[in-house]
């Protein structure tokens, strides 16, 4: 089996993504499944043209993008991805697009097909907070889970894909009082149990 962890670049003046500090952490081997990582820029269209790019050449059985949402308190397991891009801030390049359709041709939306509540089951089991998340937003993070889940659809694959959103890091929210963060490692134990959870859902 083989599984494609994507994470973001550092976006909206951050220093780090902790979408990508999980992935630098993440063994390449778990419960059996080789663990494809993928660094993403936090730009509308590259973003979903890069990870595409990568299910072509290296046809992995499940997608698994992660992404920072700055302000949660848990880690959050998307249920859905919606067809329309909105920005609140621009992109890394400076896109800013505004109630924008990001496929005219596709599905207004697509569920995730990875097993969400058993995942966010296994999290709480290993004490780890958290939930479903019914909105992946309308920035890049959406934007790419539905360009995944658009194109698997569209080319009849057989691939699982799913987006895990990550609260901040403790020294991302330093100078913003009031805002909650996640330490690296329970980050990082929390993706290892929706990889294990996600590989034994397979067999």
């Amino acid at each position: 089996m083989k599984i494609l962890v994507t994470g973001f670049d550092p976006f909206g003046g951050e220093k780090i993504n902790p979408a990508y500090e999980i992935i630098k952490r993440l063994s390449d081997l778990i419960d059996g499944a080789e663990i494809i990582k993928l660094q993403v820029p936090t730009v509308f269209n590259k973003s979903i043209k890069v990870v595409t790019q990568k299910i072509a050449e290296e046809k992995p059985d499940v997608v698994l993008c992660l992404g920072q949402a700055g302000g949660r308190y848990t880690v959050t397991v998307e249920r859905v991805a919606i067809n329309i891009d909105d920005a609140r801030i621009p992109d890394n390049e400076n896109n800013q697009p505004i109630d924008s359709l990001i496929d005219p041709d596709g599905e207004p939306a697509y569920f995730s097909t990875i097993p969400i509540k058993k995942i966010v089951n296994a999290m709480k089991m290993n004490k780890i907070p958290a939930e479903i998340s019914n909105t992946a937003g309308t920035f890049v993070c959406n934007h790419l889970l539905y360009g995944v889940l658009n194109y698997i659809y569209k080319n009849k694959l057989n691939t699982k894909a799913g987006f895990i959103h990550i609260p901040f890091l403790p020294e991302q929210v330093v100078d913003k009082p009031n805002t909650p963060s996640m330490d690296l490692n329970i980050l990082v134990n929390a993706i290892n149990v929706a990889i294990k959870t996600i590989v034994e859902e397979d067999k």
